[in-house]
């Protein structure tokens, strides 16, 4: 099969190719897995993350992707679930444990054992993979292969987020950083809170435009002042200037979400200069997104479905995968990026 191969860490430059194409011999499914045939798989950041050693593999090389969406092609043993030719996809969250306080309490992402797609195991930059039964998705037939990738990582980690901030209908939300993940919340909000107001926080005018386009109340740069103090902020960037905005743009009581892997390690000290007034005190809180759950997945995929939300997406052959990447870490795309394998 052909796969896109990370060998190390190494930073993304304009003209670096990070991922070597190459011929991997096809794997087989042990008990309880399925063999997939990939048809697309999504890009995302952490991928990003994972190339420049923020978020490091443990082993090398492995193949990178974890918004995978694909056919069931062959069975292992004692695997009830699917059947052959089942459409499915595969997220971020390849197995938990199965039996600790976290995945008894629908909590798997907190798992000890919590190992990711593309990170710890092969993922979805190939023709093939496998993958657990217990953690592979039955996709809506309304969502083409293409509209199914984003929403697998995107879109879920965006419908966890939003669920954490405790937003009701009628209070203003923020978003900071708008691409793959801030344009399917926006479109969730509007369905889900049609009374709230969103304002975004976009570092260009192209995607403070993009915004607005979708309905956004108000578009500016991170430390612009929106027209009204917000109850809550997703935070999507890889930065840590606009967490620290956006504490001084809460309402008292307000709630931050972060929803990022990693954050920038550089100017730590500058950046994270906070004022207690101005930026914590009135009982603010500040909350972090750790992976998401299955039943993120699987709720958001029927809602994504039910609603019509459509993701923007750009489509590059799993040859182009370095150029989707450059293309992606600079920002050079509103919306979410996927790979196709046929």
């Amino acid at each position: 099969m052909k796969a896109q191969l990370l060998k190390q860490c190494s930073p993304v430059t304009a003209t670096s190719d990070s991922l070597e194409f190459c011929e991997l011999e096809i794997p087989k499914p042990g008990p309880g897995e399925v063999l997939l045939r990939i048809y697309a798989c999504g890009v995302c950041h952490t991928e990003l993350d994972e190339i420049e050693g923020r978020t490091p593999p443990p082993v090398f090389p492995i193949v990178l992707g974890h918004q995978v969406v694909a056919r069931v092609v062959a069975l292992g043993d004692g695997v009830t679930q699917y059947r052959l030719n089942d459409r499915v996809g595969v997220a971020w969250i390849f197995s938990a444990c199965g039996h600790c306080s976290f995945c008894r309490g629908g909590q798997e992402n907190l798992c000890p054992e919590f190992t990711a797609t593309g990170r710890d195991v092969h993922g979805g930059y190939a023709e093939y993979m496998i993958a657990g039964e217990r953690f592979i998705y039955l996709l809506p037939e309304e969502l083409s292969d293409i509209q199914a990738a984003p929403l697998l990582c995107a879109g879920a980690v965006g419908y966890r987020s939003l669920h954490l901030t405790g937003l009701t209908n009628g209070q203003i939300l923020g978003l900071t950083g708008f691409g793959g993940s801030g344009h399917l919340v926006l479109q969730m909000v509007r369905h889900r809170f049609p009374d709230s107001s969103v304002f975004v926080f976009a570092r260009n005018e192209r995607q403070q435009r993009f915004a607005l386009a979708l309905g956004a109340s108000w578009a500016g740069r991170s430390d612009q002042p929106p027209p009204e103090l917000m109850h809550a902020v997703i935070d999507t960037t890889p930065a840590w200037k606009p967490v620290v905005d956006a504490l001084a743009f809460l309402r008292p009581g307000g709630r931050l979400v972060i929803n990022a892997i990693r954050k920038e390690g550089r100017d730590q000290k500058q950046l994270l200069r906070l004022e207690y007034e101005r930026h914590l005190w009135l009982e603010k809180e500040i909350k972090t997104v750790a992976n998401v759950c299955r039943e993120d997945v699987r709720a958001f995929l029927q809602l994504a479905a039910e609603i019509g939300i459509e993701p923007q997406v750009e489509c590059y052959p799993l040859a182009h995968a370095n150029i989707a990447l450059r293309e992606l870490k600079q920002g050079a795309f509103e919306g979410a990026k996927v790979l196709t394998m046929v």
